[in-house]
């Protein structure tokens, strides 16, 4: 079967699940019918328009820019079921529960055309159940598609076939997701909860399993179980709470329903302290109190003992936070089990259970070990899978200490570890070559879909490839062309030998001396040896000045210094701009600041959806000056060239200069072109990992074309009239007490760089103009005692300082 190509989906619920799924559909361009059961007879259509609503206010934000609402379009289930028979596929996300889901597609079957696509969002119920409820020719073209909450930010969609469902309707979704969606696809076993929640909430259950055994408190726990060992920062009381206290009872529920064989299902079940919450409404976060309770200021934490609320106390013991510091994950777990410490008994013994749970398991819920752990790191967000942790760890070591843990009845079940776990020679799960399928006996290799060949780098796990080399590909990879400690001038002979890519090595890409020399040298060679280059590393893009440099030049009172190094920062982005072979920025994560003005001044940029930038020098009490300002006046004369007035650019400056002076920051690659950082031509990719494939593409398609740097032209400036014109807006704020008196100074010189000057409006001036001005008002601005605080500051606690 040719199945159409996916340009309208219908999802069916419209709650915060159904929503957010139609809002990152509609994210990545694709039309929506969102339909729900019709509301009151004065207003059928309340509810959609409700979950459309809700859309716009939840954060994270579920649109990656609010223009996209427009491609959805609500409706109900008694009046507008006719819809679907221009869909392509059908998204079932309404509640839990096999009844409600039964009626529903006897409802929809009659209005789907022969190769309409079924799927169904269900967390946990059996895939094969609900398609016993779907007529029988349906059945080929259903399946699950699991999404993770929030949709648009969690990567994770497990993919469950049924006993009917078509392989290649399998693989055609796959691609799809991968490609359209940006998401990565696990194929899961119909199996109560899959494999995600599987094990992610048999994992939270172990925490607070272990949470009682050591009495420790809800915050201490959160310390310890969050980034200090690869979790998210709400690492787990505050992801329950986040998640809904309810919802995870739910998911809980169907654990204990429908496994009542799991050798673990005596802990399938919330402590009482979380039951009474629910009882009392505390919910978590959508209901202001779970938890974790806001009172003013304040964040309080549940004394699970008492029942009341009480200041946090994160209390980690200093001999854990040596121990967990280790980079050795051998040496670090070794520690671990040797402490008498009851905070490493603890963390210990939550690992132990996790590994002990996920060996047992691991046939019977996934195909191999490493869907396993990718799964947990796409669905929740960890560094490291189960299995990859222990790998890490020692597999022989840790597998002796489980069943050692196991005979002393220390762990949380008796059941033995599986045989292929303690093989002699068993030393790993996941090696070059693939990943252990225990359930085959044999090692199953990646998948051969061509839509991964768009990876350059997919994501790797612990033992495919050598851990120097994990996340480093740019430092590693390819043939190195130029070199020195800021960047890497490299290109892929396998993908396209004759376009460069120009990787920076700095700590979060910010640009350094180092980095400023590599990148001239680089543009250099490429004008010289090369077709194209592309700016390329893994997120962030850049989160621009080395302010450690920057302070370290004013401690010393070395202003030329400093106006040589922002002098070599406009000689850099005005040589990406005016290079004679296409620059193309491929940009993923932050782009803030300098880096922003690196990604403004290529010619071409491919962005991850998810790419956040701004000029944001306002907070440190700066102006951009590696050339921002001399591009948003450079826009603002192109685009006012196209109307009625061409001189008259002060209109198009006006909305610029409080982008600058505001410090706004783009949440989005749309929002990164609608503010002007960005062009409508540029490019937007979903999967962050195709971003090189792209950006290498691009480089050659500009260059197969001819493309030639546009010549520099003189330009009209809004002049002294328009600097007039922002400073009474400006002195209206001081007034009001909305900004304060360096706020005031910061955004004259913003708006005398915009302006271009003590000019009379509407004179000519060139880029080399205004980039002298800019740089002579920013170095102006470092030598003013609250600037220096400002960037001290932010050095010191990362936060702007208002002074």
């Amino acid at each position: 079967m040719n199945f159409q190509p996916i340009h309208t989906v219908a999802v069916l619920g419209a709650g915060v699940m159904g929503a957010q799924i139609a809002a990152h559909l509609a994210n990545a361009g694709i039309r929506v019918e969102l339909l729900d059961l019709p509301g009151p007879a004065e207003d059928r259509l309340a509810i959609t328009r409700t979950a459309l609503d809700r859309l716009k206010k939840l954060e994270p934000a579920p649109l990656a820019d609010h223009q996209a609402l427009t491609l959805i379009r609500g409706g109900h289930f008694d009046d507008h079921l006719d819809r679907l028979r221009n869909c392509q596929l059908i998204i079932e996300a309404v509640a839990e529960r096999m009844d409600i889901k039964k009626s529903l597609y006897a409802r929809i079957a009659p209005f789907l055309g022969d190769d309409t696509r079924i799927a169904s969002n269900t967390s946990g119920l059996s895939i094969n159940a609900l398609a016993d409820e779907i007529p029988a020719s349906l059945r080929p073209r259903f399946c699950g598609m699991h999404f993770f909450n929030p949709p648009r930010y969690m990567s994770l969609v497990e993919l469950i076939s049924a006993r009917d469902t078509r392989s290649d309707l399998l693989d055609e979704l796959e691609t799809w997701l991968t490609r359209k969606l940006g998401k990565s696809v696990i194929r899961a076993k119909d199996t109560p909860n899959f494999i995600a929640n599987r094990i992610g909430v048999f994992s939270l259950l172990a925490v607070m399993h272990h949470t009682e055994a050591f009495g420790l408190g809800l915050d201490t726990v959160d310390s310890l179980t969050g980034p200090r060992i690869g979790r998210p920062k709400s690492a787990t009381y505050r992801t329950v709470d986040v998640v809904g206290i309810d919802t995870l009872a739910h998911v809980v529920k169907t654990m204990e329903t429908q496994l009542p064989q799991d050798p673990w299902h005596v802990h399938f079940r919330l402590p009482e302290w979380i039951q009474a919450l629910i009882t009392q409404g505390a919910l978590g976060q959508k209901s202001g109190k779970g938890l974790y309770l806001k009172k003013g200021r304040d964040i309080l934490v549940l004394d699970w003992t008492t029942g009341n609320y009480r200041a946090s106390n994160t209390g980690i013991a200093e001999e854990l936070d040596t121990i967990l510091a280790n980079k050795n994950p051998a040496e670090k777990f070794a520690a671990l089990r040797a402490s008498t410490h009851p905070q490493a008994a603890f963390l210990w013994s939550i690992f132990r259970d996790i590994f002990h749970y996920s060996a047992c398991h691991l046939a019977d819920i996934a195909d191999n070990a490493r869907d396993l752990d990718l799964a947990l790191r796409g669905g929740f967000g960890w560094t490291f899978g189960p299995l990859e942790t222990w790998q890490g760890a020692g597999w022989q070591a840790i597998a002796r200490a489980i069943a050692d843990d196991i005979a002393a009845g220390r762990s949380m079940s008796s059941a033995p570890l599986p045989e292929w776990c303690l093989a002699p020679d068993r030393q790993a799960v996941h090696f070059p070559n693939g990943s252990l399928a225990p359930g085959r006996a044999e090692t199953a290799p990646r998948s051969a879909l061509p839509v991964y060949a768009r990876q350059i780098f997919p994501e790797r796990l612990l033992g495919e490839t050598e851990p120097s080399r994990m996340g480093k590909e740019a430092e590693t990879e390819g043939e190195t062309l130029f070199e020195n400690p800021g960047v890497r001038l490299w290109r892929s002979p396998q993908h396209d030998p004759g376009i460069g890519i120009l990787s920076l090595r700095s700590t979060m890409h910010a640009v350094s001396d180092d980095v400023l020399q590599g990148m001239l040298a680089s543009i250099r060679h490429a004008e010289r040896y090369l077709d194209g280059l592309v700016v390329w590393h893994e997120a962030p893009f850049s989160v621009g000045a080395n302010l450690k440099q920057v302070t370290q030049a004013i401690q010393a009172g070395a202003f030329d210094r400093l106006d040589t190094m922002v002098a070599a920062f406009q000689e850099t982005s005005q040589a990406m701009k005016h290079c004679r072979v296409p620059v193309v920025a491929a940009a993923s994560g932050m782009a803030l600041g300098g880096g922003c003005e690196f990604l403004m001044h290529a010619q071409h940029r491919v962005m991850a959806l998810e790419t956040y930038a701004g000029l944001v020098e306002a907070g440190v009490g700066l102006i951009p000056a590696g050339g921002g300002c001399k591009e948003f006046a450079v826009k603002a004369a192109q685009w006012a060239a196209a109307g009625p007035n061409p001189t008259d650019v002060f209109p198009f400056i006006q909305n610029i200069f409080t982008t600058i002076a505001m410090a706004k920051v783009a949440k989005s690659a749309p929002q990164v072109i609608r503010m002007g950082f960005g062009k409508p031509s540029d490019d937007i990719v979903f999967h962050p990992r195709e971003l090189l494939h792209v950006g290498l593409k691009a480089a050659r398609q500009m260059s197969e074309a001819g493309w030639t740097p546009a010549p520099q032209a003189r330009i009209p400036v809004a002049g002294r009239t328009g600097i007039a014109s922002l400073n009474m807006m400006l002195v209206n704020m001081r007034e009001g007490d909305m900004i304060s008196d360096h706020d005031l100074r910061v955004a004259r010189a913003a708006a005398t760089a915009l302006c271009g000057g003590d000019v009379d409006a509407g004179t000519l001036v060139d880029e080399a103009w205004l980039i002298q001005l800019e740089r002579k008002l920013f170095v102006e601005l470092l030598k003013t005692p609250e600037t220096q605080a400002r960037i001290t500051h932010m050095l010191a606690t990362g936060k702007a300082l208002r002074n």
